[in-house]
């Protein structure tokens, strides 16, 4: 079983200038399309090749004020009113600004397990597929699961 057998051929993509806000509704709108929550999104350059990755943890990082461990012990300080401050200057930042250019990939021809190693060793929930620098697909963590277990118990009876 290869990456080919298991990666998902329908996939969204951002382009780096897209801002926070339009990743947001991709995300939404992705999830909504595939008929399951995506976490995260490829971003594509202009000649549609893989330039960088944007994820709910990205921007959830970034949301996060710098000082919130302070926040329960300053009484005179409404952390709704600078949490919405803070999520509408966030609408207007940039892809590009958020997204991980420290990418992994896999080609359709790497061996199942591999991209188990790689998913365990460096936590990701997400590989791109790419096939001489164009991205023909992803592969989610979930799907690698769900394939062996399929797998697993669609094996014949050995003994028991």
């Amino acid at each position: 079983m290869y990456a080919r057998d298991i990666m998902d051929h329908r996939f969204h993509t951002l382009k780096p200038d897209d801002t926070v806000l339009e990743a947001v509704k991709q995300l939404y709108s992705a999830s909504q399309a595939q008929g399951k929550k995506i976490f995260g999104l490829m971003v594509t350059d202009e000649e549609d090749q893989l330039v960088g990755m944007l994820s709910m943890y990205d921007i959830l990082l970034f949301i996060q004020p710098k000082h919130i461990h302070i926040w329960g012990e300053m009484e005179d300080l409404d952390p709704g009113d600078l949490f919405d401050e803070r999520l509408e200057s966030v609408k207007r930042v940039q892809v590009k600004d958020l997204m991980s250019t420290d990418l992994v990939t896999v080609t359709p021809y790497t061996h199942v397990f591999r991209v188990v190693d790689i998913m365990i060793k460096q936590h990701m929930r997400r590989i791109p597929v790419v096939d001489d620098k164009e991205v023909v697909g992803i592969i989610y963590r979930t799907s690698v699961f769900y394939s062996l277990l399929k797998k697993f118990t669609d094996a014949p009876d050995i003994g028991g």
